[in-house]
């Protein structure tokens, strides 16, 4: 029988990375696990229901054959809002003609073009802008009728068919979750993801609908792409599991010198809540065709991992690029060179937020102080759901931890989680039981060795949600 070989990362960070047509094969799926994808992401935006469910198979195998969990993210498509056909198929619009927004199906031509969401219209008032195509043309409303909008065109250019909709001002009456997504969220909680990415949230409210169908069986993934939700960042950030701060969208409806604050907001305020969260979007993007990326992507990816962030994201340099595993390759190079810098944990240790003002928040704290006092090789964490573990992360130790879990689903989730190593072992009967667990994984890992000091914290009685209240420094024999 074959010794397995441990597969342990070399950095706190993890790495999500998009599967698609350059990502695919179980081959390449493996070797992009191997070289630092931590979590994959499924994008429901393309592909069928079989695609992706290949894809999932073969995440498993891989999961199997290297015998460390691993995260799946499913992240749904949301509302699509686009503006209808032209006749020629494109106009070209100059910057101070008029042009109208309407509910009227014909092909549309340099006068107007259909707007199939009425909602727009109901919502937007004088003044307001639209962006269309990613913001590369911007409209402003100069009437509302019932049927229709007209508007001023402040930066034109050529508009064609099917093009995006954007708008940034407003808070438009459409669910995040459209019917093709509900569909979707049936399939991915039928095969056992980790994360439901969750497009398009404005309100808490759209956050709470999610809740209600994933009903615990996933981990939601809020996506902040939208002004309106930095407007709510609170409330929503008490409804979901972790967050993503996706600048694709979020840099369309901001002004660009905006982003970078707006993404150093949403991660503090995901620090200080102790969930978990992913910078997204365009990280290493000229690496969808070259070898290596700017100086400018690298320095982006290192701000992300300055400013905390549990995980980092590649789009589509793994999902379409010609160069997927060489672009793993270069986030995982450029996150473990940060992480080895010493200003990086003197940043890190200035943004630790106060402790959760809980019993369990003070175990955590104390877990993590402990082990750094001590100078223990790891901090081993049980727990039931996770919570043991994200208190703990929450505090960015100095230790690595090794995230115990008896539920193969509540290890995949940690997968996601800032310096955690998660692993399946059998739930223990007893506190003795748990830390003779912890010593064995933590000597079978790699971190420890014989007369190696490791802390060990868990909810006790083990199996009980939420409960953090036990810690142990032991010694490995």
């Amino acid at each position: 029988m074959a010794i397995r070989i441990p597969l342990r990362r070399r950095r706190r960070t993890k790495i999500v990375a998009t599967l698609g047509p350059a990502s695919s094969t179980p081959e390449m799926i493996e070797r992009l696990h191997r070289t630092g994808a931590d979590v994959f992401r499924l994008n429901f935006s393309h592909g069928t229901h079989e695609d992706h469910a290949a894809r999932i198979a073969a995440i498993r195998a891989v999961e199997r054959r290297v015998g460390r969990p691993i995260g799946i993210l499913a992240d749904v498509q949301g509302p699509k809002l686009r503006v209808g056909r032209f006749m020629g198929g494109r106009v070209q619009l100059q910057a101070g003609q008029t042009f109208r927004l309407d509910l009227n199906p014909t092909p549309g031509d340099v006068r107007r073009v259909n707007l199939p969401h009425p909602e727009i219209i109901q919502a937007a008032q004088i003044g307001t802008t639209l962006l269309l195509d990613d913001g590369k043309l911007r409209l402003r409303v100069t009437h509302r009728r019932d049927d229709h909008l007209e508007t001023e065109v402040l930066v034109g250019g050529a508009l064609s068919d099917r093009k995006g909709v954007n708008v940034p001002d407003v808070v438009l009456p459409i669910p995040a979750l459209t019917e093709k997504d509900r569909q979707d969220l049936a399939f991915v909680l039928g095969h056992g993801i980790e994360y439901v990415g969750l497009s398009f949230v404005q309100r808490p409210e759209d956050v709470a609908e999610a809740r209600e169908i994933t009903a615990g069986r996933a981990w939601i993934m809020v996506k902040l792409e939208k002004p309106q939700a930095l407007d709510n960042l609170d409330a929503i950030m008490a409804l979901t599991d972790c967050v993503m701060v996706a600048r694709g969208d979020l840099g369309v409806e901001l002004p660009p010198e905006e982003v970078p604050l707006a993404q150093k907001r949403i991660v503090g305020a995901a620090r200080a809540a102790g969930k978990p969260v992913v910078v997204a979007t365009q990280m290493l993007e000229s690496m969808i065709g070259s070898p290596y990326p700017t100086r400018a992507e690298a320095s982006d990816v290192a701000t992300a991992v300055f400013d905390g962030a549990d995980a980092v994201m590649l789009s589509a340099e793994t999902a379409a690029g010609q160069y997927p595993v060489e672009a793993v390759n270069m986030m995982d190079r450029i996150v473990a060179r940060v992480e080895q810098d010493p200003g990086w944990r003197t940043i890190t240790d200035a943004a630790r937020p106060p402790p959760e003002p809980t019993s369990a928040g003070a175990i955590a704290a104390a877990a993590s102080q402990v082990a750094h006092t001590i100078g223990a090789e790891a901090i081993a964490t049980y727990s039931s759901t996770g919570s043991t573990t994200l208190r703990v992360a929450r505090e960015r130790p100095h230790s690595p931890i090794i995230g115990l879990a008896a539920n193969a689903q509540v290890a995949r989730r940690l997968a996601v989680v800032w310096g955690v190593h998660p692993l399946v072992t059998p739930e223990p009967h007893s506190m003795s039981d748990m830390v003779a667990k912890a010593l064995r994984a933590a000597q079978q890992e790699g971190f420890a060795s014989r007369d190696d000091e490791v802390v060990v914290t868990a909810g006790v009685p083990f199996g009980t949600p939420g409960t953090t209240n036990s810690l142990r420094v032991a010694t490995v024999k």
